[in-house]
């Protein structure tokens, strides 16, 4: 038991460590500081894009853990630093694909202090890209 419960410990870490990138990755992409806007301007646009990057990622660390497991420790660990990675990075391409296609500035938008749909867009998109990496890892 303790020894799942290192583990646990370490999963979680990482874990912990790239929802953390994700919220670095997409404070570049919106002006201002997010965290500002989410939690003193009180921007639902900007809390649900976020949300949706923690669910996505949460969902390819469980995939990473779940789908490796069997392999031992430190590989399972590895899968799931490098696809969190790859989380990351890709819905952060998302994201700037996402902007470029649509009208106005995207982060300009999720910034917004009151309600605007391209959140619900831009949420959908985080979350498909997790989909899309969840499949890729799944057996």
């Amino acid at each position: 038991m303790l020894e799942s419960i290192g583990y646990a410990g370490a999963y979680t870490g990482v874990g912990i460590a790239l929802l953390v990138l994700g919220f670095y990755a997409l404070d570049l992409l919106t002006p201002g500081h997010l965290g500002r806007h989410i939690y003193e301007d009180r921007s639902v646009n900007a809390a649900l894009t976020l949300a949706a990057g923690f669910l996505g990622q949460g969902a390819i660390v469980f995939a990473s853990i779940w789908t490796n497991a069997t392999s031992g420790f430190g590989e399972a660990l590895l899968y799931t630093v490098v696809f969190g990675v790859l989380g990351v990075l890709l819905q952060a391409v998302a994201f700037l694909v996402l902007d470029l296609i649509t009208p106005g500035r995207l982060g300009a938008h999720l910034t917004d202090r009151d309600f605007h749909p391209a959140s619900l867009v831009s949420a959908a998109v985080q979350l498909a890209v997790a989909a899309i990496i969840v499949a890729s890892i799944w057996p």
